[in-house]
């Protein structure tokens, strides 16, 4: 038995922490089944001084730091040892190292500085400073951040492989810095810290239809100080300001985040960030006009390249024009290694898709998404760009000097560096590309914030989006940090009256009116670390926003406690909306927006109760009560229908527990259930009610309707885009139509993670691992087999260690299997048994097949549709004979009512004899039981 993965606060990837005072996170491996944590020991440890704190009970995760605060740049290790109940015990864990990372209150000391008179909106420019290092230097901490995005370089060296510094928050409110130890690229003497600097998110123009501007400057700015420490005792701090060079004349022409970035390498300066290098030509940098701002300590891990791959095929469109295809839509860039004459310029396009053979760059919009390379002409050259990124998986390649050879060009893939917790799999090849869609999808848009695409002229910080998503993304990565930060834009970007705006970092001055499950990110999101990482920090850090738009949406409802007549996107893309107008669903959005504020106010009345807030708790549960019987008596029928007959609202009135009477719960989920069948098993939710419809169908006993919805292949379906070639989640269902037409909708986008919100599913029922108690420390065991898989299994690594839940079929049985981690308990639910407490460990059961096989009554081309659509192989079979003889009867058919009131032979007729003929064969040739 023994320690492992001693963590403090969020990060991994570094020792700095950005608090006085972190929190330490541990796990225990090796343990004896049944095992649970007694009590700890911390030990602290700097130089030979040492101390050691007793924690006492099972907290291991986010415990409460033991000693005296951190003082700035103070550095030591923590080791743990841990007893458990039984008397057994640890060895000291290995040490983990401990630095702050932060500075302490008026110490910071440098200068937004930037290049005097810069030629245009975004202009990249290198700063330098020379500077000299006296002998017996022990120590060297870099702090750093920028108006745009920077790397720095301290003799010619790179201090990081980061990307994107300091990343993307609310610039007006918050800005972060990051932290490195240099110590070891200084040498004695002259030295040169160097900065790159390009406009990145500060400078982007944001806005939609042409009407694009920069929100937060023109122009970009660097800050930094440089602490040196010697072994007499004494300090040296290089800061920004004064003393620093400037130029714009630097290789880099051009850089901006939708457009792209231009390299002329025949302006390259080499040795620019060394010592020696002669910057006569630069200009004394000037200080930045912009208001002043301290920078605080990052908190999450910073973007950087991950992976790297290969060209897949080199494709020659019709147009003559040379492509390549990764095989994979991915967010990143292209590295290139080329040899030419001096100006020969490469130019790389990017898209996510081919429309009829050409680069799909409609999708696009004003986002020109190109990168230039123009050649010095020495030799072999290898560029990639530094500022900016794109989303695509193909890339067109113009101006490429000589024979075009595609092991010269990789894609990077960027994004920000989380570490990966969670895995899907199944015995259905279609599912387990559906869930590795969604792994893609979140890389391509976890790019310092969470955006809705990451390719054409938007990647902005939806709410909506991250609010249906959060469950998913905490399961697939290592997340807590990453949403942690953005909860803490949104707080500072929320309105003085508790409105949140559609997107955080907010860049939309226009966008200040409140929307159901967009400003609920407010509330939602806070709550889905605490359940899922057991962050209660983040609660009382988010309580006041919780709050705030609670009592906003209080005032919006009234005393009749409804939140109506009022903007709303309502469950929006919706399939059956039009293409420019994905808000018109079939489900009234002041539905959608009252049923929201009752589950804002729930989980503030949860939030407060966890904090001890009594008062509040008590208030916000009465005010969710009254939310949720208004609901029940302006939208519920007395026959238990909703007045939007859309599955959509039946799911909401289902999951957000609108409706608490067991008779009722159980008509809304058959008439959801039918609902489903009725559209053919294919789906009719849009991001609102998406997230959610499969839990209303299992929960309420339709595990079998849940299973033909999800495994439909036809459009609308999740299915559908993974047929079509799809290897991200996309925006609409259709995106891409099944002629190979790109949606006519003004936005479509082919890496969006909403709809992939469905994985969160996949990992609590199909395979059955889920959170019980805050932070996995109690877990769910409850797998739900479904007909047409053989397997499935999740596998987490929770905060307490590697959980994992799975099932298969075994000589017509079904065999579960768990394994626990230590220090966490688990109730099990199978079906046909009584749910039953197991400790920690390995577990198996084998069980009766609960599965629901297709029925097997006879049916013949006289049959009720409602019929045909329960026998999952004859209504593929009947598609399929029609579609060999009339393919647009068949798209028709595909698109019907399958109800009880319509026969097979009503839809077929009048039509050619063959079609019946075919259709008939079909079905007599089916083997039946």
């Amino acid at each position: 038995m023994h320690v492992y993965g001693l963590r403090a606060e969020y990060r991994t990837d570094t020792p700095f922490t950005a608090v006085n005072r972190p929190r330490l996170s541990w796990k225990t491996a090796d343990a004896p089944p049944g095992w649970t944590q007694a009590a700890a020991e911390i030990e602290w440890r700097r130089g030979e001084a040492a101390a050691v704190a007793r924690v006492d009970g099972r907290d291991s995760v986010l415990v409460a730091w033991p000693f005296e605060s951190l003082q700035p740049r103070e550095q030591g290790s923590v080791r743990i040892r841990v007893h458990g109940a039984d008397g057994t015990a640890t060895d000291w864990s290995e040490p983990h190292g401990i630095r702050a990372g932060f500075l302490g209150d008026g110490e910071w000391h440098a200068r937004f500085i930037t290049v005097p008179e810069p030629a245009d909106i975004g202009q990249p420019l290198l700063l330098r400073r020379e500077f000299t290092v006296k002998p017996g230097l022990e120590a060297a901490t870099l702090y750093a951040t920028a108006r745009g995005v920077y790397q720095v370089e301290i003799d010619g060296v790179p201090v990081d492989a980061d990307r994107l510094k300091p990343g993307w928050t609310a610039y007006r409110s918050r800005l972060v810095h990051e932290t490195n130890d240099v110590t070891d690229l200084l040498r004695e003497g002259a030295n040169v810290i160097g900065a790159n600097l390009a406009g990145g998110w500060y400078t982007e123009g944001f806005g939609f239809h042409g009407q694009a501007r920069p929100f937060y400057g023109k122009y970009p700015s660097f800050a930094a100080q440089l602490h040196l420490e010697y072994d007499d005792g004494t300090t040296e701090t290089i800061a920004t300001g004064d003393g620093w060079r400037a130029t714009a004349d630097g290789p880099i022409t051009a850089s901006g985040i939708y457009a792209g970035e231009s390299h002329d390498a025949r302006r390259a300066l080499p040795g620019w960030s060394s010592p020696g290098f002669d910057d006569a030509r630069w200009l004394d940098a000037r200080p930045d006009t912009a208001k002043a701002m301290v920078p605080v300590a990052a908190t999450t891990a910073p973007v950087r390249a991950t992976a790297e791959l290969a060209v897949q095929e080199v494709i020659t469109t019709p147009s003559g024009r040379t492509v390549v295809d990764f095989g994979q839509n991915l967010v990143g860039h292209l590295r290139i290694s080329v040899q030419g004459r001096e100006g020969d310029t490469v130019v790389l396009r990017h898209a996510e898709v081919l429309e009829h053979g050409e680069l799909g760059t409609r999708p696009l919009r004003h986002a020109k998404a190109t990168d230039t390379y123009t050649l010095a002409g020495n030799g072999t050259e290898t560029w990639e760009p530094e500022f900016t990124f794109h989303g695509f998986r193909y890339a067109e390649i113009q101006g490429w000097p000589g024979e075009f050879d595609p092991a010269d060009v990789t894609a990077v893939v960027v994004h920000s560096d989380l570490k990966r917790t969670g895995h899907f799999s199944s015995s259905h090849e279609l599912l387990d590309r559906l869930h590795e869609n969604v792994v893609w999808g979140m890389r391509g848009n976890f790019v310092s914030i969470p955006t809705d695409c990451p390719q054409r002229d938007e990647r902005l910080g939806w709410t909506g989006d991250i609010q249906v998503f959060a469950p998913a993304a905490s399961f697939l990565y290592d997340c807590d940090g990453f949403l942690a930060s953005w909860l803490d834009d949104l707080a500072l970007e929320q309105f003085d009256d508790g409105a949140v705006p559609f997107i955080v970092p907010n860049v939309l001055e226009w966008a200040q009116t409140p929307a159901a499950a967009w400003g609920d990110a407010a509330t939602v999101v806070p709550t889905v670390l605490f359940d899922r990482f057991g962050d209660r920090a983040v609660l009382e850090r988010q309580y006041p926003s919780m709050r705030a738009w609670t009592d906003h949406l209080a005032a919006l409802a009234g005393d009749r406690h409804l939140w109506e007549g009022r903007f709303q996107f309502g469950d929006w893309l919706d399939p059956d909306a039009p293409p420019e107008d994905p808000a018109r669903a079939k489900t009234d959005p002041d539905i959608v927006a009252s049923a929201y504020f009752q589950r804002s106010a729930a989980l503030t009345a949860r939030a407060a109760t966890e904090l001890g807030h009594t008062e509040d708790a008590a208030t916000y549960g009465a005010l969710a009560e009254a939310a949720r019987e208004a609901w029940v008596r302006e939208y519920v029928t007395g026959a238990s229908r909703i007045v939007s007959d859309a599955p959509t609202a039946y799911a909401l009135a289902i999951e957000f527990d609108l409706v608490t009477d067991p008779e009722a719960r159980e008509r809304m989920g058959a008439r959801l259930a039918w609902l489903v069948r009725r559209a053919g098993y294919r789906i009719g939710t849009g991001f609102v009610g998406t997230p959610i419809i499969q839990d209303a169908l299992t929960r309420t006993g339709h595990a079998e309707t849940a299973r033909r919805l999800l495994l439909q292949t036809d459009n609308p379906s999740w299915l559908y885009p993974v047929t079509m070639g799809a290897t991200t989640i996309w925006e609409r269902w259709d995106s891409m139509l099944e002629d190979g037409t790109i949606n006519p909708g003004e936005m479509t986008s082919f890496n969006h993670y909403a709809f992939g919100a469905i994985a969160d599913w996949l990992h609590r029922t199909v395979a059955g691992l889920a959170p019980l108690e805050p932070g996995y420390r109690r877990i769910a065991v409850a797998p739900v087999p479904l007909a047409g898989l053989d397997r499935a299994a999740a596998e987490l690594e929770t905060p307490y260690g590697r959980a994992r839940v799975g099932w298969e079929v075994h000589d017509g049985r079904v065999v579960v299997h768990a394994q626990v981690p230590p220090n966490t308990t688990a109730l099990v639910t199978l079906p046909g048994l009584e749910a039953f407490d197991v400790g920690s460990g390995d577990h198996e059961w084998t069980i009766d097949d609960p599965r629901t096989e297709p029925r097997r009554a006879g049916l013949t081309i006289d049959s009720r549709l409602s019929d045909l659509i329960e026998d999952a192989e004859a209504h593929e079979a009947v598609l399929r004979a029609v579609e060999a003889v009339d393919p647009e009867r068949a798209r028709s058919l595909r698109s019907a009512q399958w109800t009880e009131h319509r026969t097979l032979l009503g839809e077929l007729t009048p039509g050619p004899p063959a079609v019946l003929a075919r259709v008939e064969a079909a079905l007599a040739n089916l083997k039946r039981d």
